[in-house]
């Protein structure tokens, strides 16, 4: 649906319009239709097309709907799918063009935003994120790695930043079920209600071959270096360097745990003897207790997970990457 919203636009962005026109496609996140952040896929539309793009919008009433446009969208080859909205829009785009030569725009305006923050695009400033997405659109996408998860059935899901299987999914799961707050506050509630019923759950983690029998609570697999909106699990993760991070954090009591969580935030959690990450290209994750896994904030599967890094499998739209910040 090509929607054109008169007389909204998002600051000056830019003071020249792209060198060359694009063909871009921007698919709205349908629940933002009602929130604060309504208008912005209809800004952002009309500052792309002030800018001599071709846009088209995408808005459906649900995921069901919007996947089946976006789909047959990605298919006519645009030169970028725009998702507008949070993690959740960025891993439907990213299972969108995995695999294909359409680069992946982000807007983020949702609660976590952890893969933009992985490709430094800015976060809590619509006007900068704009401006960094039509300078991308100036050059050839970065080419980073994606990772792809297959459950029992054969089911498939990939992911740009993060797959998690463990404390951290049980927190998804009520965060998903919150309406209030907003923002990255919710994960940090959500924990901590959480933490009413904490224990270990049984792993078995198969890294490259090498099986380990742990307890574990919280096991995370990391493409990019963080969740729930900036806690960064695997602060060393790059997004192109062929790998995926394993984080597996053995018990800890509430006390220790409540101890350890705030150096998530500065990725200094990892100096903790309790805390281990391992670099890998494929890995399998059971468990003996009901564990479920969620891609980028994405509810996936029950485990077991079989999850492997495919390099290059992804083009994305960002800054470039500068020798001081190379991931």
């Amino acid at each position: 649906m090509d929607v054109n919203i008169r007389g909204t636009s998002i600051g000056h962005t830019s003071a020249m319009p792209s060198k060359k026109p694009k063909r871009i496609i921007v698919a709205v996140n349908p629940s933002a239709s009602f929130g604060a952040t309504r208008a912005t896929g209809p800004a952002l539309v009309s500052t792309l097309r002030g800018l001599g793009h071709d846009v088209t919008m995408l808005i459906e009433p649900d995921y069901e709907q919007l996947i089946a446009t976006a789909k047959a969208a990605v298919a006519s080859k645009p030169d970028a799918f725009v998702v507008v909205g949070g993690d959740g829009m960025v891993n439907l785009g990213t299972n969108l063009v995995a695999g294909t030569k359409v680069p992946l725009g982000i807007v983020p305006s949702g609660t976590g935003n952890d893969m933009a923050r992985a490709l430094n695009i800015p976060v809590g400033n619509l006007e900068q994120a704009v401006a960094a997405l039509d300078e991308a659109l100036t050059r050839a996408p970065r080419v980073i790695d994606a990772g792809l998860a297959t459950d029992a059935e054969g089911n498939q899901r990939w992911f740009g930043c993060m797959l998690s299987a463990g404390f951290d999914a049980v927190v998804n799961e009520r965060a998903n079920r919150m309406h209030h707050p907003k923002g990255k506050s919710r994960y940090t509630i959500a924990l901590l209600l959480e933490l009413v019923s904490l224990r270990p759950i049984p792993y078995t983690i198969t890294m490259d071959g090498e099986r380990l029998v742990t307890r574990g609570m919280l096991v995370s697999v990391g493409n990019g270096q963080s969740l729930g909106g900036g806690m960064r699990v695997t602060p060393d993760a790059m997004v192109d360097d062929g790998l995926l991070d394993v984080l597996v954090v053995r018990p800890l009591s509430r006390i220790q745990f409540m101890r350890i969580f705030p150096k998530v935030y500065q990725g200094t959690h990892v100096l903790d003897p309790r805390v281990s990450v391992t670099k890998v290209r494929k890995v399998r994750l059971e468990s003996g207790d009901d564990v479920v896994a969620y891609t980028d904030g994405e509810r996936f599967a029950q485990l077991p997970i079989d999850i492997e890094v495919r390099a290059g499998a992804l083009r994305v739209l960002c800054p470039a990457v500068t020798a001081a910040d190379p991931r």
